[in-house]
């Protein structure tokens, strides 16, 4: 397969200080999620009752890993790398790093996916969407070696990102999420769940991180 082309976001350079005031919010939702989840739903509440003058994008990402990144990169492309911010849901939490690691972003991470291409290869065919049953999409085997492909590595801005991981996920392990995201800000729960049924508990202490 060949290599994926640079992204136009490879060359930012952030130089945001933490306290930095956001101006542009992005929230990317998880694999057979929407903008129609309860995290999404509620961030897009949450902005439109205390950040009215934020501009708040959470698209509906599409099947293909390297489409979603398409599509993000294109709607982010002239959103000033020093205000934004990022926030991301298991899939979406892997994308979420992607784009941390090329624009400097502050982050943050809910129960990301740490390796989607080993666990989504179990889910090749036709899926539905949590919200709406009768939303179907086909996951192609091509996308697993596209998830491959956006791997990061080694964090480069560890300091600028938030991973809230939960010990009662019953999706995700854990304990690969917190090795992962070890160098990282960690908000650890002894319970809760992949969904985070106690979001709104953080949601304060998540907006505070992120500068909105």
């Amino acid at each position: 397969m060949s290599s994926p082309s640079p992204s136009p976001l490879a060359a930012a350079t952030p130089t945001a200080p933490a306290a930095s005031r956001r101006t542009h919010f992005l929230y990317l939702h998880g694999f057979r999620s929407s903008p129609r989840s309860a995290k999404a739903l509620r961030m897009a509440r949450w902005t439109a009752e205390h950040r009215p003058d934020l501009v708040f994008a959470c698209p509906q990402l599409p099947p293909s890993p390297r489409e979603a990144m398409t599509l993000v990169d294109t709607l982010i492309r002239d959103w000033p790398r020093d205000t934004m911010a990022v926030m991301g849901s298991s899939l979406g939490g892997f994308y979420a790093t992607s784009v941390a690691q090329r624009t400097g972003a502050r982050t943050v991470l809910l129960n990301p996916a740490v390796d989607p291409a080993r666990d989504l290869a179990n889910y090749i065919g036709e899926q539905t969407c949590w919200q709406n049953p009768e939303e179907r999409f086909f996951f192609r085997p091509e996308f697993v070696d596209e998830l491959v492909a956006l791997n990061v590595g080694t964090l480069a801005h560890p300091d600028r990102m938030l991973a809230v991981i939960a010990k009662g996920d019953e999706v995700l392990d854990w304990r690969e999420m917190h090795a992962r995201y070890a160098p990282c800000r960690i908000k650890l729960l002894e319970g809760s769940d992949h969904g985070l049924v106690d979001f709104d508990d953080y949601l304060d202490e998540l907006t505070s991180f992120l500068g909105l």
